[in-house]
């Protein structure tokens, strides 16, 4: 869920037409191939699997698409709301936009009103009625001072120091709910600086920049089938199920499995990147090599008579209860009675293996929906995505997006002080196709 996201980009022209192969087709090859296209460029897109997307695209079990896992975008992703538009998708019809709601099934819970985004926030803490009235004013306090500290902070601080003071009851119900949701890492090891950081754009940021915008369409409708045929309509050269070799530098550019092109943007995962520089920048891929990373785990279940009072739901998660939230995808344009459970920061879980994460997951529905209301509940799929997201801790080396003059790397991994985020992605694919102009 989170992100940034100011922007600060200038209008580009293009200085002269070149010929440009983007490596890898997730959101971020997407939006500099979009990009590249629209400054009139000549592109070529190389995707090693036989689908775009990467880690934010759809699958297939049993006959019933499913997403890759289960993706909140919000308010503020505005890069990726207009890239959407360029591509010919209508995020009106595809996302279901509801201001921030983090409601737990017994009813408890924080609900954000619309509006500009203090006055929002003030009066859903006010109107947080299972939290004592000096909780809520303690986490107001506390939200003031972070605000007038300018969201900054030590940098060598995580987010549980950061919230020492914050209320237990907030903590545990806003806090690191917030923080698994944003930076995929568990609040004793997560960056404090961009966890203040997302909340500066996203709850104190332009009005609906905190809104939650949950898919009520497959990923792949979101943008990566638009966007493939936005590009083959404009010319470029979308190569599925080609994994690039081999890249290196010549006198004429940049040579890629025999191939050259005037500039390359790599926007593949950072092992991959790694293995692709490793002989034209050494010290960037061994930087980019050593990232760690957190898993995240989802779980399909199906419980026909089930009926939640929100598309979206937050799980009380600890020790024995996996999952930070759950999706009625049934109320989301999904089959119904299909529901989706999400462990963030999940290396515990890996940990543990498959079955024991299954029958915690199966008991934590069944304390938070019991069968006596909601009846029972089978189990459909789960899947890992074991480097789903980098590990968002503090005084993290990013490795920067600028390699050399003829080759930029793009993706959410990238410097930047946010975390992975599909805005922080399109972004990133955005910059380096403005580089080619530079």
């Amino acid at each position: 869920m989170a992100g940034p996201l100011r922007d600060e980009r200038r209008p580009v022209t293009a200085s002269a037409i070149r010929r440009v192969a983007v490596i890898g087709g997730g959101w971020a090859g997407l939006a500099a191939a979009v990009r590249a296209c629209s400054l009139d460029h000549q592109v070529s897109l190389f995707e090693m699997a036989p689908q775009l997307g990467g880690r934010a695209r759809s699958v297939t079990h049993d006959g019933q698409t499913l997403d890759n896992g289960q993706h909140i975008l919000i308010g503020a992703y505005r890069d990726t709301l207009a890239l959407m538009r360029q591509v010919g998708v209508d995020p009106d019809a595809v996302l279901h936009r509801q201001p921030l709601t983090l409601c737990y099934p017994d009813g408890s819970g924080l609900r954000l009103p619309p509006g500009p985004a203090l006055p929002a926030f003030a009066r859903g803490v006010l109107g947080w009625r299972d939290l004592p009235w000096r909780d809520r004013l303690g986490l107001l306090v506390l939200a003031a001072r972070w605000r007038l500290q300018g969201f900054r902070c030590p940098p060598a601080m995580t987010v549980a120091e950061l919230a020492r003071r914050c209320p237990p009851q907030a903590y545990r119900e806003l806090i690191e709910p917030l923080c698994v949701a944003a930076l995929n890492t568990p609040a004793e090891q997560a960056s404090a600086q961009v966890l203040l950081t997302v909340l500066r754009d996203a709850l104190f940021g332009a009005p609906g920049a905190a809104d939650l915008l949950l898919p009520r369409a497959p990923l792949d409708a979101l943008l990566p089938t638009a966007a493939q045929q936005w590009l083959r309509a404009h010319g470029a050269q979308v190569s599925l199920g080609q994994r690039v070799m081999q890249m290196s530098l010549s006198g004429e550019g940049v040579n890629i499995d025999g191939e050259t092109f005037d500039h390359a943007i790599v926007a593949t995962p950072p092992g991959e990147a790694a293995r692709l520089l490793a002989a034209l920048a050494p010290d960037w891929s061994r930087d980019a090599a050593a990232f760690s990373y957190q898993p995240i785990i989802t779980a399909w279940l199906r419980a026909p008579q089930a009926r939640w009072p929100q598309p979206m739901m937050a799980l009380r998660a600890d020790g024995l209860r996996p999952a930070q939230f759950g999706f009625d995808l049934g109320a989301l344009g999904g089959q119904a009675g299909t529901f989706a459970l999400v462990v963030s920061g999940a290396a515990a879980w890996v940990d543990a293996g498959t079955e024991a994460t299954r029958t915690a997951l199966l008991h934590q529905w069944e304390e938070a929906f019991p069968t006596t209301r909601h009846g029972p509940a089978e189990w459909l799929a789960s899947r890992t995505e074991k480097r789903a997201t980098f590990a968002c801790k503090p005084l993290l080396q990013r490795a920067p997006a600028r390699v050399h003059a003829r080759v930029t790397v793009a993706g959410d991994h990238v410097q930047g002080p946010y975390p992975a985020t599909l805005e922080g992605a399109v972004r990133s694919g955005l910059a380096a196709a403005e580089a080619l102009a530079g």
